[in-house]
């Protein structure tokens, strides 16, 4: 089966010509790291929509805000949302490493948000969201998430203007992926790109200009379904590869 895995990952690839073969960051300081075999977590993680826990030495995700809930005896309306724990490591150029189990999780997602800038939705700025059946990385400083586009998206009648103001702000790569089994995930970002891997094969790249974004205030892990296990987290602070 792991032979089988790597044809399909070098297949990805395929689909995405311009992903670069080598590393577009170099790693220098170790920012932060967690193998979440500690009883509770690490003060630095910050529960933004629940549900995380540690289990078995590893950080499990689960989305419970799985429903829209409409407001009620005086509380707001909560829109579905994947669970999301946030990582207070403020960053610029970084290299995040991880592994990702899929157990019943039909999305999990390593993002960057900057909570100080009102530009976008609640700081968004870039995410590299991971399926069993594909990768996609996302600009949302300068796509869906910047505030101008996000109200345009609500005239119907813009849509042609919006999908023009989109292009080049996500791109994707199709894989295959088995639940159950340990992937290492990487995730680099420097200047304006961004590039992912899975047990160091590139699968994915995209340069887009909002991924240059200075300050990067917190990491975010989301979920998107049931469950998801994060183990081995290390973030670096990085510069441009030589290339």
């Amino acid at each position: 089966m792991r032979i089988v895995l790597t044809f399909l990952l070098v297949s990805a690839v395929s689909f995405a010509d311009d992903v670069p073969a080598g590393p577009i960051a170099e790693k220098k300081e170790l920012l932060f790291s967690d193998d979440f075999e500690g009883a509770e977590p690490a003060k630095a993680w910050r529960p933004i929509v629940p549900t995380f826990v540690l289990e078995n030495g590893s950080l499990k995700g689960t989305q419970t805000r799985d429903q829209d809930v409409p407001a009620s005896e005086g509380k707001r309306a909560l829109a579905a949302h994947p669970a999301v724990h946030g990582l207070e490591v403020p960053t610029k150029d970084s290299v995040v490493e991880l592994r990702v189990r899929f157990e019943g999780a039909s999305m999990v997602d390593v993002e960057f948000i900057d909570r100080t800038y009102a530009g976008s939705h609640s700081g968004h700025i870039c995410r590299a969201q991971f399926r069993l059946d594909g990768v996609a990385l996302v600009d949302e400083r300068d796509g869906k998430m910047r505030n101008d586009i996000r109200e345009m998206m609500k005239d119907p009648e813009r849509k042609s203007e919006v999908d023009k103001l989109l292009v080049g702000r996500r791109t994707s790569s199709r894989l295959k992926l088995e639940p159950g089994r340990w992937y290492g995930i990487g995730v680099e970002t420097v200047g304006e790109e961004m590039r992912a891997t899975i047990d160091g094969k590139p699968v994915c790249y995209l340069k887009s200009s909002g991924i240059a974004h200075a300050t990067k205030t917190q990491l975010l892990l989301g979920v998107a379904g049931k469950d998801a296990f994060f183990d081995d987290l290390k973030v670096w602070n990085a510069e441009p590869a030589k290339r």
